[in-house]
């Protein structure tokens, strides 16, 4: 097919793909991989060798960085509670935000504005802000070192996302579905459970995987109202760092085990998290 036929037609010719474009996409690549390697090979080497200057590039691996972390300074119980935390606090997360995003797509009431208005600004509150107002309310309650404490505070940031992500969801599903369904004798929670709630499927998903990741990642309140039962993968791995003593190895060891379960869930999830992030951007 020529040229002049294709423009006539309506058919734009494909581009070409050149060699700046590989190069251009190799660069971009090579950017978000390198630190991962570098924390992986760093994880992989002795202390001598990590400081080695110039790097070296070449060496012989040794494990001694991940049986002493996980072993001797307890990183596997730490993974532990990062997880009940992270797991509790989404499902909670979910159970209660899903009701309420539904609340806020489907039904008119006084204040509606100015609740959803807090919950879009809420992630603008820097953490720090409230780690001494929490630690002093914690500590009266003698809650400090207890994944209870975490469960709750990570859920107050939580929920916010959930119900954002989830109130678009729900505003996409047409609101001739929930008259059909009352005229067939459906209650509220019927359409709710059965019709809306399998339709914003993958917007559950996405809130789901960004209240998951944000519980397990974070740093602040782990280190503020936790000491030794409670306290999660982030904040152990900040414990390493005393004085002028850096173990690098030993740091990057528990910092790879911190993030290969996130990208594990990530690929898995990668599907629903593509259609619920895509999901109403084309009517």
């Amino acid at each position: 097919m020529s040229t002049a036929y294709a423009h006539a037609g309506g058919i734009r010719p494909s581009r070409q793909i050149t060699v700046w474009h590989i190069a251009f996409l190799l660069l971009i690549i090579l950017f978000c991989v390198f630190p991962f390697y570098w924390m992986v090979t760093t994880s992989l080497k002795t202390q001598i060798v990590a400081l080695a200057t110039p790097p070296a590039w070449t060496f012989e691996p040794t494990l001694s960085n991940y049986t002493e972390a996980l072993f001797e300074d307890n990183v596997g119980a730490s993974l532990a509670n990062s997880l009940i935390v992270a797991i509790c606090t989404t499902i909670l997360a979910l159970l209660l935000g899903t009701p309420a995003a539904y609340a806020l797509a489907r039904f008119e009431f006084r204040g509606k504005r100015d609740l959803w208005f807090w919950f879009i600004t809420n992630r603008m509150v820097s953490p720090i802000v409230l780690a001494l107002p929490f630690f002093l309310i914690v500590r009266q309650l003698k809650l400090l070192d207890t994944h209870l404490v975490l469960i709750l505070i990570y859920l107050t940031f939580n929920l916010p996302i959930v119900i954002w992500i989830c109130t678009d969801q729900f505003r996409s599903i047409p609101r001739s579905m929930d008259e059909a369904a009352t005229l067939d004798g459906a209650g509220q929670f019927r359409i709710f459970s059965q019709i809306c709630l399998p339709l914003a499927a993958p917007g559950i998903a996405v809130s789901a995987i960004f209240s998951f990741i944000f519980s397990w990642n974070e740093l602040m309140y782990a280190l503020v109202l936790t000491r030794k039962a409670a306290r999660t993968a982030p904040a152990i791995a900040v414990s390493f760092m005393e004085g002028y003593d850096l173990p690098y190895g030993k740091i990057m060891a528990t910092s790879t085990l911190i993030v290969v379960p996130v990208i594990i869930f990530a690929l898995i999830a990668s599907r629903h998290l593509v259609r619920g992030l895509t999901m109403g951007a084309v009517k």
